[in-house]
């Protein structure tokens, strides 16, 4: 198994695969030359079977190797939930081949031979992409955290404020006294750690969807 792994493992990460060893050291070489960690694997399968480092950073895939292809490994990817984005670089691409790439989440769809610096403009968009991703899911991990301590009632509350219901209309709701509502709702904006009612809205918009329509 050719694998090698270059850097010093901290920062965003770049993994490389492709049959063609020159390629591999070409573009390695490249993302060290601006600071930019690698790693390469010569096949699809040896991506697929190797245990990642679990960094922010991107893909590089080419399309056509031997056993799977690029597009087998963007699916198969898929399947197992790893959404990290992938920029295919290929010397045999044509339309519909970056058509397929994009629509199923393709990040770039870039042809060899091609410039340096596009090929960094798109790692660097790949990154981004990444590390906003990983941004709002560790956001939104937080937010399930506080939004775990709220009793029975106070997501109650919290499902009915952000709808733009007031306090006379949940405590009819609910069945309660508006008194009652009042000390819920000091309560839930205290533990989901706001202090507005935008801040509440966007903190209840980050939570997972399953929350957001009842069903959790």
């Amino acid at each position: 198994m050719d694998i090698t792994v270059s850097g010093a493992l901290s920062g965003p990460v770049v993994t490389l695969v492709d049959d063609d060893a020159n390629v591999r050291e070409a573009m390695g070489n490249l993302l060290n030359s601006v600071g930019i960690d690698t790693i390469s694997f010569a096949s699809g399968r040896e991506l697929l079977d190797a245990a990642l480092p679990d960094r922010p950073g991107c893909l590089v895939l080419d399309v056509r190797m031997p056993g799977l292809s690029g597009l087998d490994v963007q699916h198969q990817l898929a399947r197992k939930g790893i959404d990290t984005p992938i920029v295919f670089l290929t010397a045999h691409g044509d339309i519909a081949m970056g058509v397929e790439a994009m629509k199923a989440g393709a990040s770039d769809f870039l042809t060899k031979p091609v410039r340096d610096q596009t090929f960094l403009d798109a790692i660097s968009r790949a990154i981004s992409v990444d590390l906003a991703r990983r941004e709002e899911a560790e956001a939104s991990r937080k937010l399930l955290v506080l939004y775990d301590k709220l009793t029975l009632r106070e997501r109650q509350v919290l499902s009915l404020v952000v709808t733009g219901a007031l306090n006379k209309q949940i405590a009819f709701d609910l069945g309660i006294s508006e008194v009652t509502v009042k000390l819920h709702r000091s309560n839930m904006m205290k533990k989901m750690q706001v202090g507005t009612f935008n801040q509440l809205f966007g903190a209840w918009q980050a939570l997972p969807h399953s929350i957001r329509a009842g069903n959790a």
